[in-house]
């Protein structure tokens, strides 16, 4: 059933830096948008970029507060580190895809205002995206918080090397490891680290969280699927011979102490990810990961 939505009048346009190829679609997306009477407003090093535009230019953290959707022209990564900021402001996103595989970014360059056209006059799907937050409890008192929409990794600060730990999903425990980390993702990354590292595709709109074990030594451990509502707190050991890490999305990183807590959970905001009215979720898995089309 199609479904019309409220249109977009004013447009916010972010994209990867310093890549000639993104700031051709930027500069062709600002030029059209304006030509058809569109607000439009361009992010701050983006418009650095650009060297010379007709659009205001405003600070990331504040588009949400003058744009009513965000066009990211990048790759996922692109669209992951604004998409962490703009969560917070409500902003609707979808992305252009300038990088490699692109589950995140639904438009094709070549044809971005035929495809992005429909979106703005209301004709699109929408998905509220739940993120993480990981927070690091050392003696009890909180020192760092990070929030991720693809997954949160506990991993050594060294290379391949193993480390202990414990898992506690809503203060029950579930077991200790000596592995090289655990993966803990949503439905969002679960397409991303998580399954590098055998962990199961969960669809986008379910409410769970996949636990899944970096190279364990004990190789009955599998990955976990636990209720998107659940609070998981990892423990690491006092017998870990250094500081550990937390990784957000492969960005942020936050040090973890021998003895010290993790408790991650679903960040209160969510991503409003929009795509196009003909967007099939396992198109893009069979597109993306290389899987069979019908034999009839």
């Amino acid at each position: 059933m199609t479904v019309q939505h409220p249109a977009f009048q004013r447009i916010a346009l972010l994209g990867k830096v310093n890549h000639e190829a993104t700031r051709t679609t930027l500069k062709n997306l600002e030029h059209q948008l304006l030509a058809r009477g569109y607000q439009v407003f361009i992010e701050t090093r983006t418009a650095e970029q650009l060297r010379q535009t007709q659009a205001t230019v405003v600070d990331l953290h504040e588009l949400g507060e003058v744009a009513d959707l965000a066009v990211v022209v990048g790759g996922d990564g692109n669209m992951l580190g604004a998409a962490r900021i703009l969560c917070e402001a409500q902003i609707a996103v979808i992305g252009v895809n300038r990088g490699n595989l692109g589950f995140l970014t639904d438009l094709d360059p070549d044809l971005v205002m035929e495809q992005l056209l429909p979106v703005l006059q209301g004709h699109y799907q929408i998905e509220r995206r739940f993120l993480l937050q990981a927070e690091v409890f050392h003696q009890g008192n909180s020192q760092s918080i990070g929030r991720a929409i693809n997954e949160v990794v506990l991993h050594s600060d060294k290379v391949a090397h193993m480390i202990e730990f414990e898992v506690f999903v809503n203060d029950e425990f579930v077991y200790s490891q000596r592995s090289d980390g655990l993966i803990i993702s949503t439905p969002t990354g679960s397409t991303a680290y998580s399954l590098s590292g055998g962990g199961p595709i969960l669809t986008p709109g379910l409410e769970a969280i996949a636990m899944v074990p970096m190279f364990p030594h004990t190789l009955s451990s599998r990955p976990v699927v636990v209720d998107g509502s659940s609070v998981i707190c990892l423990r690491a050991a006092t017998a870990n011979a250094s500081s550990l890490q937390i990784s957000c999305d492969g960005h942020v990183r936050m040090t973890v102490q021998p003895g010290d807590e993790v408790v991650i959970q679903q960040h209160p905001q969510r991503l409003c990810l929009v795509h196009p009215q003909d967007h099939s979720y396992y198109r893009v898995l069979r597109n993306k990961l290389g899987w069979g089309s019908r034999l009839f």
